[in-house]
């Protein structure tokens, strides 16, 4: 099959497309079908449990459907619709994808130093099974066996360890309690339809073919490495025979995008919409932009997400989302939500060189009062931090409020 030449710009629309960015949101009310025809573009919707906006799993589908049932995702979950699992980094995926999942179970290296602390505990880990078994879903909370005080996130105490191992190893799945984001851990069986835990078992190969297959249609363009990376299938050029067998197939077309200066991948559905009149508010971990060095070769976008970095060394803020407007990343917004004040703070909102500050703000302003009332804030104010927020002012943000942070004034290189 001959190589197809993309340009930038078509290999950029194509991608949102891709992820359901020239789809227009519902005009209507919003319901299951919508959530799962988000399932079908992204697949994958990264868990996260920063709360300063709103828990991260949320955005992406307001950035794709705009106002919804904030309980929309967890009913799925519940339901047995999605499941959680290590299919990005902790993410959620179709149930009926557990199959393609079946190999990593079985594989101990992912997850080493849980595998070697768990193996130190075997008494402890068949007490935990047996638990599970007669007294139903528990969280690592009931199983506190930590001695003096936690020393770090990730210090995780012998039952969090145990209850992560037999996760991992799809022994038992988990769904996340509402009041308070925390794991419940239960038997696969209790929470899955039988259909899901009784499809037949594709070998490794096949499975990570598949996956691979998803993670092409869901970029519609991308590398091999974009591909790998979507399910993190790690030492990505591995799969380079599995990608080989997808062209021959007739699934994904070689092609050069310009520019990327690597081979690229066309899936067979991927469509070139001539434009995109995308707006949105993108989490840090959605989909699209998860794949930091696609964002720069796609959107001439460098970010970094700065909520692990010292207050004095950010340049943007803590929970920073990039701004879609049409079919580029034009700015980024430093977003809060001051639930006490009833208040959707904007900490800060950047333009992208060469973008237009007026002509930026006005759609900025209909998305922040978008999400402010999905939230179900009063107002939007905004600290006169960032380029855009005089022009917010402009656009008819309700306030502009002095920033009086001790963070230090945006400097200008780029570099994190």
């Amino acid at each position: 099959m001959t190589s197809t030449d993309l340009s930038a710009a078509q290999a950029r629309r194509i991608a949102l497309a891709a992820q359901g960015f020239a789809d227009r949101r519902p005009t209507g009310g919003v319901d299951r079908r919508h959530l799962r025809r988000v399932f079908d573009r992204v697949n994958v919707i990264q868990v996260d449990s920063v709360n300063v906006l709103v828990r991260s799993q949320e955005l992406p589908l307001f950035a794709r459907l705009g106002p919804h049932p904030r309980t929309m995702l967890a009913d799925a979950i519940d339901d047995g619709e999605l499941w959680e699992y290590w299919a990005h980094v902790a993410a959620i995926v179709p149930s009926a994808q557990h199959r393609l999942f079946r190999w990593k179970m079985g594989r101990d290296e992912e997850w080493k130093q849980i595998t070697r602390r768990a193996r130190e505990k075997p008494r402890l880990v068949e007490e935990v099974r047996q638990r599970i078994r007669d007294s139903g879903p528990i969280t690592a909370g009931d199983l506190e066996q930590r001695v003096g005080t936690k020393g770090s996130w990730w210090s995780w105490d012998d039952g969090k360890v145990v209850l992560e191992h037999l996760f991992q190893r799809g022994e038992v799945v988990a769904v996340r309690r509402r009041r308070d984001f925390a794991r419940l851990y239960d038997l696969p069986e209790r929470i899955l339809p039988a259909s899901v835990l009784d499809a037949p078992t594709p070998t490794e190969a096949e499975a990570r073919k598949e996956l691979l297959a998803i993670a092409a249609r869901s970029m519609g363009v991308a590398t091999l490495v974009d591909m790998a990376d979507y399910h993190r299938q790690w030492r990505p050029h591995s799969r380079q025979p599995l990608v080989a067998e997808l062209v021959e197939d007739g699934v994904l077309q070689p092609v050069t995008v310009e520019g990327w200066g690597k081979p690229a991948y066309l899936h067979r559905d991927a469509k070139v919409p001539r434009t995109v009149d995308g707006r949105a508010l993108l989490s840090p971990f959605d989909s699209l932009v998860w794949h930091r060095a696609r964002n720069e070769r796609l959107f001439d976008f460098h970010y970094r997400i700065e909520i692990y970095t010292p207050v004095p060394k950010r340049i943007y803020g803590y929970f920073v989302l990039p701004y879609l407007l049409g079919d580029r990343l034009v700015g980024r917004v430093d977003l809060k939500a001051d639930r006490a004040a009833g208040v959707l703070r904007v900490q800060g909102a950047y333009l992208e060189p060469g973008v237009d500050a007026a002509a930026a703000a006005g759609p900025l302003v209909e998305e922040l009062r978008l999400m402010a009332g999905w939230l179900e804030l009063d107002t939007v104010a905004s600290t006169d931090r960032g380029e855009l927020a005089e022009a917010l002012r402009r656009a008819g943000v309700i306030s502009v409020e002095p920033d009086c942070s001790s963070k230090p004034a945006r400097i200008q290189s780029r570099t994190s």
